[in-house]
């Protein structure tokens, strides 16, 4: 029996416009001349196609600006493709960048319930979860304290461990077991390989590819926005790591 698709994603381009105008000489200052504002057409994304199976644990690597962002942000719903299409079966949970949906000026409690409500949980469900989250987020001297007395890092625990209280069937992942100390990352490894083994499907964004090998079953590799390499995670890093390693030709 076949596995039911989780995630498709079908032949996606994502265009965004950079708007531009040339400097002024001091002549053309004086004479008033008018200049058009330019557009550039950047296309972060072009063409790219795949279906991942529900319970799938998937990576996404390539250098920077290479799309992989753009690409988690298109699945999450945040941004729309300019062509193609994207369908995604049950909730779909994003960890994708550090504050969203905070207030820095409420303390760590208040943003506990803002944000979890914005998952979809009822204050009744938070509070029930409360303790978890505070416990698992290891701020328990802090939670009273306003947002922006918090480290990066005590963010990023807070962030991701609001979402272990939420049930999701797409988890998407970007960058963020890169911030915060090496303890925590552990905690968050172990939460993740819990999802992973409860068919939770997953999309993880990291540069550490030894986290790639170790997690995923399955890495897409972009280059320049487009699909460079898709298939098992050892293959693909093998082939990435090969790639850059490579002596480049002089001249």
């Amino acid at each position: 029996m076949a596995q039911e698709t989780a995630v498709l994603v079908d032949n996606v381009s994502r265009r965004f416009v950079v708007p531009h105008h040339r400097a002024y000489t001091l002549k053309q200052a004086l004479l008033g001349v008018v200049r058009r504002r330019g557009r550039d057409d950047f296309w972060a994304l072009r063409d790219i196609s795949f279906q991942v199976p529900a319970g799938q644990t998937v990576a996404l690597i390539g250098r920077n600006g290479s799309g992989k962002s753009t690409l988690l942000r298109i699945v999450a719903g945040i941004y729309r493709p300019t062509k193609g299409a994207v369908r995604t079966r049950g909730r779909v949970v994003g960890l994708l960048e550090l504050g969203i949906g905070f207030q820095p000026d409420l303390s760590g409690r208040d943003n506990i319930y803002l944000n979890a409500s914005l998952f979809g949980l009822t204050r009744r469900q938070v509070s029930e979860r409360y303790d978890h989250i505070v416990e698992f987020a290891e701020i328990e001297d802090f939670v009273d304290a306003p947002l922006r007395t918090y480290s990066t890092g005590m963010a990023a625990r807070l962030a991701f461990a609001i979402t272990t209280q939420i049930h999701a069937d797409v988890l998407l992942v970007d960058e963020v077991l890169a911030v915060g100390d090496r303890e925590f990352t552990l905690k968050c490894i172990a939460h993740m390989r819990k999802l992973r083994d409860s068919g939770v499907t997953i999309f993880l964004v990291t540069h550490e590819l030894g986290r790639v090998t170790e997690l995923c079953s399955r890495a897409i590799w972009l280059e320049h926005g487009s699909v460079q390499m898709d298939g098992p995670a050892n293959d693909v890093v093998g082939a990435y790591v090969e790639h850059y390693s490579a002596p480049r030709p002089s001249g």
